[in-house]
C-alpha cells in the first residue's frame, strides 16, 4: 500500500512581556509591530495583544503583554513576578533622550534573572531596546553604552525607531524568537491569562468612543 508523505506545519505560541518606564515607547513599539502603524499618544492601558506572524516559514503566534510601569516595584512585586513567570521572553524598552529610563532596563534585568530560573542565564530571553533613534539630537545615552550593558548582561540589543521604521521593529521581536529558541522556552501551549486578552480591534474602538 502506497504511503502517503505529509509534513505537518507546528504552530509556535510565545508569551511575551514588553516592560518599561513611561513614555519610552512600549505601546507605540508593540502596535507598530502589530499594525504597521505608529500611533504616537496611548494612556495608562495594560492589555495583552495576540497576533501570528510567518517567522522562519513557521506560524507563530505572540500574547504580547503591554503594561505601565510601577516606580513602586516593591508594592506591586507579586503582579511583577505573575509577568515574569507567564513570560517566554522579555522586550526592555528606554529612550535614548531619557538616562533614568535606561538605569531602570538595567536593574529590569537582574531582577527578571533573579526571579526565574534558566539553564543559562547568560541566553535568558531578554531584548534590550533604545527607542526613539529618529531624536538623536535629544539624545543622553549613547549607543555603545546599550550595547555594553547588553555584552555584560548576555541580552540582545537593538536601536530603534518605532515612529520611523516597522523593518527595525520586526527585527527586535525575530531576534527575541531566536533568543526564546537558544533558552528552549518555546512552546506550543494555551494561554493561562485567557480572559485578559484583548483584540486590537476592540482596544482601538473603545479609545475612539472615548474620544467623541
Amino acid at each position: 500500500m502506497e504511503k502517503l508523505n505529509t509534513t505537518v506545519s507546528v504552530k509556535m505560541e510565545a508569551n511575551i512581556v514588553v516592560l518599561g518606564t513611561e513614555s519610552v515607547g512600549k505601546s507605540a513599539l508593540t502596535v507598530r509591530l502589530l499594525t504597521r502603524r505608529f500611533i504616537g499618544e496611548y494612556g495608562d492601558i495594560e492589555s495583552i495583544y495576540s497576533h501570528s506572524f510567518i517567522v522562519n516559514g513557521r506560524e507563530m503566534t505572540f500574547n504580547i503583554w503591554d503594561s505601565p510601569y510601577s516606580e513602586g516595584l516593591s508594592t506591586e512585586m507579586s503582579l511583577f513576578h505573575k509577568k515574569v513567570q507567564w513570560a517566554d521572553g522579555y522586550v526592555l524598552v528606554y529612550s535614548i533622550c531619557d538616562r533614568a529610563s535606561f538605569n531602570t532596563v538595567s536593574r529590569l534585568i537582574q531582577t527578571i534573572k533573579s526571579t526565574k530560573d534558566y539553564q543559562s542565564a547568560d541566553k535568558a530571553p531578554i531584548v534590550i531596546v533604545g527607542n526613539k533613534r529618529d531624536l538623536d539630537h535629544r539624545r543622553t545615552v549613547l549607543s555603545e553604552e546599550g550595547r555594553l550593558l547588553a555584552l555584560n548582561t548576555g541580552c540582545l540589543f537593538y536601536e530603534v525607531s518605532a515612529a520611523e521604521n516597522y523593518h527595525s521593529v520586526l527585527t527586535v521581536f525575530h531576534g527575541l524568537v531566536d533568543r526564546m529558541k537558544d533558552a528552549k522556552l518555546t512552546s506550543k501551549r494555551h494561554l493561562r491569562f485567557r480572559g485578559i486578552v484583548k483584540s486590537m480591534s476592540a482596544v482601538f474602538a473603545r479609545r475612539r468612543t472615548d474620544s467623541l
